[in-house]
């Protein structure tokens, strides 16, 4: 009785051993579209604030170098190429600022949308994210996004 015990317990522990290598094999960051392959329509409409915060409107500055390409002009996304940030998903409860640092730092593998990875952003600081989120929290605001 012993030993089919033992051996259950050993397939078990390969099984489970064997699942988790499985789970945490890396997976390129490579997008599936990019802004000249893809329809480039805004996917939301944003509203924006009276005024931005002195951070937010360099957050603005580094947002359209570097973002706005594929999230599109004011965070709306870029159908066929990158989501939205003004959206619900990316909330502060759902997505915390350091969620932003994570991304521009490692690229995020996806899961909320369809577009494919996004890849690590090169050249940001960390000064930089600080501000972007700044700014995409502004205008998540302006749009009832808390």
């Amino acid at each position: 009785m012993t030993k089919p015990l033992v051996l259950a317990g050993v397939v078990l522990a390969v099984g489970a051993a064997t699942f988790a290598a499985l789970q945490f094999q890396p997976t390129p960051v490579q997008p599936v579209s990019t802004p000249e392959t893809a329809s480039t329509s805004a996917m939301v409409a944003v509203k924006q604030p009276a005024a931005h915060s002195d951070l937010a409107q360099l957050g603005k500055r580094a947002f359209e170098a570097t973002c706005a390409a594929c999230h599109g002009e004011n965070a709306a996304g870029q159908d066929g190429v990158a989501p939205p940030l003004v959206h619900k998903i990316y909330e502060p409860g759902h997505h915390s600022d350091m969620a932003f640092f994570m991304a521009v730092d490692n690229g995020v593998r996806a899961h909320h949308w369809s577009f494919g990875n996004m890849p690590p952003v090169a050249g940001l600081t960390k000064g930089d994210v600080k501000a972007i989120v700044a700014y995409v929290r502004e205008l998540q605001r302006e749009n009832g996004i808390f």
